[in-house]
């Protein structure tokens, strides 16, 4: 096999896939230096957009080709062209059982991602897996989240958080991950989602995505193939505690009944802070670790893709970005979880506390486009809101939450950036707390309570509001204006508003003062690590920790990988229940 980069296309709006087809099979040809016909097949490897020539808009491919004499065309082209390398066709494989006896099937604790693949791999494999989830299936759990949002009515089991699918079914679904991957396990999470019924461009679009809509029918079908393969699946039960003998982990209590298994595969979310809390007090190794806490940013989808692809953006789907700033402090600043055409949800799963997450259907259509803006805390930060210990990190988020909550009065609580920038500068955040080390103060020479000399542009061509007046917040649930520079504490506000400005620098318009923050982003990942060592086990044998909620995945298709690991650290240690 012939492995070719670097071949671009002309962007026309006009593109179908015998055309693309066409074109990419006559330019391998010039490439390889021979007829069209010699090529026997062409599979599209990678795809992404190159808009650094703006208004000129480029797709770039890297395709893989097999043609007559492949040994011969590649002795000839050694050297000429470093577009040009020969790849050799790796197919995932799953390991081989292992020969020690299963006294009872695995237990796998959630139903997100990790849990999903992982119970897919074991089933697949024979090991006939039981998933606890407590929360619902996943159509029950679309109308739970929607009459959250209509009505404000919380299921504190079925919600954004919790249910069928985890917290990545209401998100933009993006699967890019920057884990290595040598095994092949990412090649294979995309090729599984594809037979479940995602689009096969995911499998070669360097910024692959799904969307809410199709999330929910490819997790339906996982979970029929699952039960198909001998698996067991059970909603709206919720594994209280762990079953202990003489240090190992021989199954759960669920729902108030014990229920044994040969392993427990702890796939319990990000959010599952009750568990944590349990887990804890079982003396289940687990350490604080650092994550990131921000706002929601939005802006209309019209700008960002006019500052992504040009002016000649109309026919291009909307335009995901990621943006970085460095404060003068050195805190790191940053874009998460952008959703192109998206809206702001109100992700909450706890009464009295408000947390926001971002989502995108599939088409992406959505009037604005919104991300987090983020900064990392670590334990040395939050240690201070919630005491020591590995669950500090819980305490801080907490806090941000039923602040949020109480600003909101119950609603997601929005502010446009000007008027956070007013406050942060004038020194009028209600925030007591700081945190030390974040940016220096970027008002400098502004006397407190002269807010009107705090000026935010709009760029060249104007403010939003004056380019695009019904510009207004996209947001799933209930949303008012408040004080949103009330939530988090002063230095993190600062090193926010350092980082936005900075990024307005260079995008023009993005630190606009009309552009609209909402919050609170607290569930960015999760705030504990719960400890294993390379078998994936706990010190509490028979305990595998798994997936995002867990501390080692930072997203869907991570998480999924994350869950194939461990279908294999217990497949190889022993061989299915006969």
């Amino acid at each position: 096999m012939i492995r070719i980069g670097q071949i671009k296309i002309p962007v026309t709006g006009k593109e179908t896939d015998a055309a693309v087809e066409k074109q990419l099979t006559e330019r391998a040809a010039k490439l390889l230096r021979i007829d069209p016909v010699a090529i026997l097949s062409l599979s599209i490897v990678r795809r992404s957009i190159d808009a650094r020539k703006k208004p000129d808009l480029y797709y770039v491919y890297t395709v893989d080709v097999s043609a007559k004499n492949e040994a011969q065309l590649l002795k000839r082209l050694k050297g000429r062209d470093g577009k040009i390398q020969a790849v050799e066709k790796k197919t995932y494989q799953f390991v081989r059982p292992g020969e020690n006896p299963l006294t009872a099937p695995p237990i796998i604790v959630g139903t997100g991602p990790a849990g999903l693949f992982c119970g897919y791999m074991l089933a697949k494999a024979g090991y006939c897996p039981i998933l606890l989830e407590r929360g619902k299936e996943v159509h029950k759990r679309l109308a739970d989240v929607e009459r959250f949002w209509q009505d404000g009515i919380l299921d504190p089991a079925s919600n954004v958080q919790f249910g069928e699918g985890g917290a990545g079914t209401f998100s933009d679904g993006k699967l890019t991950t920057t884990v290595k991957d040598p095994c092949g396990r990412q090649r294979e999470v995309l090729r599984i989602f594809v037979e479940a019924g995602a689009p096969k461009d995911i499998l070669y679009d360097a910024k692959p995505h799904i969307g809410t809509d199709i999330l929910v029918k490819v997790v339906e079908h996982l979970r029929r193939q699952i039960l198909a393969w001998g698996g067991d699946i059970r909603f709206e039960t919720q594994a209280e505690s762990l079953l202990l003998e003489t240090g190992r982990a021989v199954g759960v209590v669920a729902n108030g009944q014990p229920l044994y298994g040969g392993a427990v595969i702890l796939a319990i979310g990000h959010s599952a802070r009750d568990t944590f809390q349990t887990l804890f007090s079982q003396q289940v190794p687990m350490e604080a670790k650092a994550f990131a806490v921000g706002l929601r940013m939005e802006h209309p989808r019209e700008m960002v893709d006019r500052l992504q692809y040009g002016k000649n953006a109309a026919f291009l789907p909307a335009a995901p970005y990621k943006v970085t700033a460095k404060t003068a402090s050195g805190r790191g600043v940053y874009s998460f979880c952008m959703c192109p055409g998206g809206y702001v949800v109100n992700a909450s799963s706890e009464a009295g506390r408000t947390a926001v997450n971002g989502m995108s259907y599939s088409g992406r259509d959505g009037k604005n486009s919104n991300s987090a803006i983020i900064v990392t805390v670590s334990p040395a930060d939050f240690e201070r809101y919630g005491g020591t210990g590995p669950l500090a990190g819980i305490a801080f988020q907490r806090q941000l939450e039923e602040k949020a909550y109480e600003i909101g009065k119950g609603a997601v609580p929005v502010e446009r950036y000007g008027d956070f920038r007013v406050a942060v500068c004038a020194g009028q955040s209600a925030t007591a707390q700081t945190i030390p080390g974040a940016g220096e103060a970027v008002c400098a020479g502004m006397q407190k309570g002269a807010a009107a000399e705090v000026q935010v542009t709009g760029g060249a061509e104007g403010s939003l509001r004056e380019r695009y007046p019904d510009f207004a917040p996209a947001i799933k649930g209930a949303w008012q204006f408040a004080p949103v520079h009330e939530i988090l504490p002063d230095t993190l506000n600062q090193a926010l508003m350092e980082g936005i400005d900075s990024i307005g620098q260079s995008a023009s318009g993005f630190d606009d003062a009309d552009a609209f923050l909402s919050g609170v982003e607290s569930r960015t990942s999760s705030p504990v690590r719960i400890l294993r060592d390379e078998t994936g086990q706990s010190a509490i044998r028979g305990l595998y920790p798994c997936g995002e909620g867990a501390g080692y995945a930072g997203g869907i298709t991570s998480a999924a990988m994350d869950g194939i690991l461990i279908a294999e650290k217990v497949a190889s240690l022993y061989h299915p229940v006969v």
